[in-house]
């Protein structure tokens, strides 16, 4: 069995010059293919359940589906709630069996932001469970303009909060579509300064793969979150699917030829920011 916590991955992962990809999940076919690009790669993976996702399947089922792929799976696999807007959202998925959790305080208060995360940790590190916040706020292609992270508000977060990783805000955007996001690295240096966690980039999917590399191999960023390039593929391979298959309508037939293409982008993503050689 290998189910991981995200402590388990990103500790490693930051002293050893490279980076994990949380890959957001939408359904099983995804899930799965998430899982069998780790094992193509050697790379532990993070299975990612978001508001969309969680919108449309029960956390209940969704903690069942990822630890059922730990379970059978040869490298570490991190079950993870993404954005978990309310601590009883947060405190569900610890007993629903996420082994990590994330609080998206990122639009309140530094202060009230900082006491939510910390009663979260202190109910998830009892439980054996990891933590990620956000400090500083990302924005969203086409939607709400990005806040960015302050050294003096990470720094704050990084002491008091008692998150096991921080979610910053340094130019990387939600839902790009194109690889544009022009990370700003002079703020995080500054960051990385006066911070000790694991750093946390969500928007992946616009971050170029050569500065994702870089990112990874050359400062604490540890975690990736990738979705819409992941999402492009799927969608495109089930437009192929349906258009190769114009008679069928077996949800089963039609959908399970979207694996093969999801995992190959999956095991790129995994591939490009894991260790070097």
């Amino acid at each position: 069995m290998t189910i991981a916590t995200l402590t388990d991955v990103l500790q490693p992962a930051m002293a050893n010059g490279y980076a994990i990809a949380g890959l957001v999940v939408l359904g099983w076919e995804d899930a799965n293919a998430y899982v069998e690009a780790a094992e193509e790669t050697g790379m532990p993976v993070i299975l990612q359940a978001g508001p969309g996702c969680r919108a449309y399947t029960p956390l209940p089922i969704l903690g069942k589906m990822f630890r059922h792929l730990a379970e059978q799976a040869t490298v570490p696999v991190v079950c993870h709630l993404d954005h978990g807007y309310e601590r009883e959202e947060c405190f569900e998925a610890i007993d629903c069996g996420f082994t990590s959790v994330m609080f998206d305080g990122s639009k309140l208060p530094l202060s009230e932001n900082i006491d939510k995360t910390a009663s979260i940790a202190e109910k998830a590190h009892a439980a054996g469970v990891s933590l990620e916040g956000e400090v500083g706020y990302v924005g969203y292609a086409d939607g709400p303009a990005s806040a960015g992270t302050t050294p003096e508000e990470a720094a704050r977060f990084d002491r008091e909060s008692g998150a096991d990783a921080m979610a910053i805000s340094i130019g990387n955007v939600h839902l790009q579509t194109e690889k544009s996001a022009g990370i700003d690295f002079a703020a995080l240096r500054a960051i990385e300064a006066v911070t000790r966690l694991p750093l946390v980039l969500h928007g992946g999917s616009g971050i170029p793969t050569d500065i994702r590399r870089k990112l990874a191999s050359e400062t604490r960023v540890s975690k990736f979150n990738i979705g819409t390039e992941l999402r492009m593929a799927f969608g495109s391979a089930l437009r192929e699917s349906l258009t190769a298959n114009p008679d069928s309508y077996d949800r089963v037939a039609l959908l399970k030829p979207t694996i093969a293409p999801v995992r190959q982008v999956a095991a790129k993503v995994l591939t490009g920011i894991g260790p070097l050689g």
